[in-house]
């Protein structure tokens, strides 16, 4: 199998770089050029292309992106309340979707997401195979890793998390922090290497991991296994040792033909997020940044994907190409069905704040045109613009439900008195009537 990029930097315009590029409204050539750079990905995983998935890009030149977490756990959820998950983050408008399922049935519960979804699909293998070594991560043997991202690549999965890059000697500079360790697949591997003291063994097996993600052009989500969990480890010692590692990584990993992008943390406070985002795309030669949240404070659960939300706009406008939505159940339990569409709702608003803010091609229109909506009492227009149309349309109508006030000139806040845009409306009409405004010193003048 040759990968997007091999064919990208081969001079290669693929039929997944054409659809990518109609998506985007961008010149194939540019696709081309970036995932042939390294700037851009296109998860597409051979198996998935031959069922329903629809190819999209990842990348500074492109929209910034959305993903949604699903899965289930050891204590809850089953295939069909998963089945319902994708559909809500599809629908809302998530680009990618996560199986991050823990518990039992996870062949069952994958095979149905990836034949069901049209968007990409991304794993952290080494959940799938530390419930098939019974919970005990002690017994893990390279081979173990191996076969289960070979497994899972021939399932049809798009991209795969991986932390290859937390080394043994990194791990005395989480001694002090306030939170540790608080990715599950980066603690896992903390443990092994503390019990036999040795290297990462995902690290020493780079290569042959590389082999595999090549023959099915899975692409790399090289995971920060030593992100911070609170903003007091931001941007500590620990985090910045590895991300010089993923930095070697993503190098290594295109250099054999894999497409790659790089994770981020976590928890940062507002002030050091931009000096975050530019050090990844400065180690990493530009490799798409995925970042989680960032969420910029510690003291709102129940409400972490606002906390997040705040933190994954400014990430997505100085540079990050793909945002992990947090929902409301973070830190506290498994998100269920409405969690997730607070998740990916919060998340879109965010990716489409950054594409305002960086000033994309067209990223305004919609804002634009809501606005004039807005202005005309275009009731209608403005629920079909918006990002969540039920829930805008739910809103309005608790008060005002009948349809003659679809085209009334205010809503319950203002009545017909106060509303600052009906008041508007009728200054024009005056000024229409007498003639065009003018500056009152030109009034004054006239008068004299």
């Amino acid at each position: 199998m040759t990968t997007q990029i091999v064919r990208a930097q081969a001079g290669e315009i693929t039929s997944e770089m054409e659809f990518c590029a109609e998506r985007e409204s961008l010149a194939p050539e540019l696709i081309r050029g970036e995932v042939a750079a390294g700037r851009m990905v296109i998860p597409a995983n051979k198996v998935h292309l031959s069922k329903r998935l629809e190819p999209m890009c990842i990348g500074m030149a492109a929209k910034c992106k959305i993903n949604a977490n699903i899965g289930n756990s050891a204590v809850t959820s089953d295939i069909q309340g998963e089945l319902e998950k994708l559909h809500t983050s599809v629908h809302y408008g998530a680009d990618t979707v996560m199986d991050l399922s823990t518990g039992k049935d996870i062949d069952n519960i994958r095979a149905a997401i990836i034949d069901t979804s049209p968007v990409p699909i991304g794993t952290v293998p080494i959940y799938q195979m530390l419930e098939e070594l019974g919970g005990n991560i002690e017994d893990m043997r390279a081979q173990h890793f191996l076969d289960m991202v070979e497994h899972q690549a021939q399932q049809g999965v798009d991209y795969m998390t991986v932390h290859c890059g937390i080394l043994m000697e990194h791990l005395h500079l989480t001694t002090q922090r306030v939170t540790g360790i608080v990715s599950r697949g980066g603690s896992l591997i903390a443990k092994w290497m503390m019990v036999h003291r040795k290297q990462n063994p995902l690290y020493d097996c780079f290569d042959d991991l590389c082999d595999i993600m090549r023959q099915y052009d899975v692409t790399w989500s090289l995971g920060d296994g030593l992100r911070p969990g609170s903003i007091a480890d931001a941007s500590d010692d620990a985090q910045f040792a590895e991300l010089d590692v993923l930095g070697e990584l993503t190098r290594r990993g295109q250099e054999r033909g894999t497409q790659v992008m790089v994770e981020g943390p976590g928890h940062i406070p507002m002030h050091q997020i931009e000096m975050n985002v530019k050090r990844q795309i400065e180690v990493c030669n530009g490799a798409p940044f995925y970042v989680l949240g960032p969420l910029v404070t510690d003291v709102a659960p129940g409400y972490d994907h606002i906390t997040s939300a705040i933190g994954a706009a400014m990430a997505g406008w100085y540079g990050a190409a793909m945002l992990c939505y947090v929902t409301p159940k973070e830190h506290l339990g498994l998100p269920n069905n409405e969690d997730v569409k607070q998740g990916v709702i919060a998340y879109k608003i965010s990716a489409h704040s950054a594409d305002v803010s960086r000033g994309r091609v067209g990223a305004q229109d919609r804002d634009n045109a809501l606005s004039k909506a807005r202005f005309e009492f275009d009731w209608n227009e403005q629920f079909r613009l918006a990002l969540d149309p039920d829930t805008a349309k739910t809103y309005h109508d608790e008060t005002l439900p009948q349809d003659t006030f679809k085209s009334a000139h205010f809503c319950s806040m203002c009545g017909p008195k106060y509303c600052s845009m009906k008041i508007t409306e009728d200054i024009r009409k005056l000024a229409a009537e007498e003639g065009e405004l003018v500056p009152l010193e030109t009034l004054e003048s006239k008068s004299q």
